[in-house]
């Protein structure tokens, strides 16, 4: 794609740039956030591909930073969307799909005997906090230093319009840090209402880490001493690595545990999830919106998870990225770069070492993108189930040539 052309997306962002603040907000805003060329607008996605508004064509491996699951516009996902919708999608009251997916969930997950739903990983983080206050009646909320949870007061990583009073209650440990998530837990003495752990360190701009068995241990029985809630963030590793729950293989399962972003495939749903210990609170606490009960993200959740367990898609998804992170490490050796890769393999992380200020990085980004490859430089990535053997095995033919340009 050598001859690669943004002139359509800049006159978009300049347009942007009149009508929105700073042209665009939050992880979408592009132009602030990522090297220099990518395109802030996408006309359109399939599968694993996305093509900008300049008719240039890459292959995507950020999902949507997580939402497409199974691939964009996953035929039967978006069938099963499609068929709700023509029944109705909001309406004053909600539809029969809510039942059948609550049931469906409650079945997949063993601590889970509750469900409610919402629209974003945010108000699954934030409702499952307010659930263990309410059933607690308790404050101190811990969470984990440098990890986000959502863009709510309470949690964003901007501290723009933000309060003291919003953060009062929050303490911090160091993930996988018995002693730091001991002594967080002591600071809060007799008002702790809940630990708030992600399925791993996916932390932007650090190596991952996977949870410890010690670690998640000390968290459970922090809490079962204490009655606090232990609440697992699923925003961003759920169904991905395991269809039982991303601690299930530790043996240790949480209290509430909070969902977005893949369980619909890219529609907009949320869900919180939890054990009757905490039905209490959940039956207390008001929490709704407008377009919280749309029938058609519903129906494509179900379906979502369908395909999930039909073809074993923990199984797949790492697969392909054994296969990516085995390619990557050969071809970073030839090319004399140290390069880390951590974290699940499915979800990866990579970063240069050396690299403090993110050069080299960013150097690499860019030119994959000049490649046709979308890739993130301090970010972990996502695969879906659309990234098949071929479209591995066509990524790392891409980076073979990245590589070699990079160390020229």
């Amino acid at each position: 794609m050598t001859n690669r052309t943004n002139k359509n997306d800049q006159a978009l962002v300049a347009r942007a740039k009149a009508v929105i603040p700073n042209g665009m907000y939050g992880h979408m805003s592009v132009q602030a956030r990522m090297p220099a060329g990518y395109p802030q607008f996408i006309e359109r996605a399939d599968g694993v591909h996305l093509w900008d508004t300049d008719g240039n064509r890459y292959i995507d491996l950020m999902c949507a930073f997580g939402p497409m699951l199974l691939g964009y516009g996953h035929r039967s996902v978006e069938a099963a969307a499609d068929a709700q919708r023509k029944q109705r999608n909001t309406a004053t009251a909600p539809a029969p799909v809510l039942v059948d997916l609550a049931e469906a969930l409650v079945r997949q997950f063993a601590h889970a005997q509750w469900c409610v739903f919402g629209k974003n990983g945010t108000d699954a983080t934030t409702l499952s906090v307010t659930i263990a206050r309410a059933t607690t009646g308790k404050r101190k909320i811990l969470v984990a230093k440098g990890a986000y949870h959502g863009a709510a007061p309470w949690c964003t990583p901007a501290p723009a319009g933000v309060l003291a009073e919003d953060r009062a209650h929050l303490l911090h440990y160091e993930f996988n840090n018995v002693a730091s998530l001991t002594a967080a837990a002591a600071q809060a003495g007799d008002d702790l209402a809940g630990v708030v752990a992600s399925g791993f360190l996916h932390d932007a701009f650090r190596d991952q880490a996977e949870p410890t068995i010690e670690f998640v241990q000390a968290a459970r029985a922090l809490c079962d001493k204490t009655g606090a809630a232990l609440i697992l963030d699923e925003v961003r590793a759920g169904l991905r690595l395991s269809l039982a729950g991303s601690w299930a293989h530790l043996g240790v399962e949480p209290d509430i545990s909070a969902w977005s972003k893949a369980i619909a495939n890219g529609h907009p749903l949320a869900a919180v999830l939890g054990n009757d210990k905490f039905r209490n609170g959940a039956e207390q606490v008001y929490a709704t919106g407008s377009f919280w009960f749309e029938a058609a993200p519903m129906a494509a959740g179900l379906e979502t998870l369908r395909v999930a367990n039909e073809v074993d898609l923990p199984a797949k998804l790492k697969a392909s990225g054994d296969r990516l992170r085995t390619g990557w490490h050969r071809q970073s050796q030839a090319a004399d770069f140290k390069l880390r890769q951590t974290g699940p393999g499915c979800m990866p992380m990579v970063l240069f070492d050396d690299d403090p200020k993110l050069e080299t990085g960013f150097r690499f980004t860019a030119l994959a993108l000049d490649e046709g490859l979308y890739l993130h430089p301090w970010h972990n990535m996502f695969l879906s189930l659309a990234h098949d053997e071929a479209v591995i095995d066509e990524v790392l033919e891409i980076t073979e040539r990245v590589f070699a340009q990079l160390a020229d």
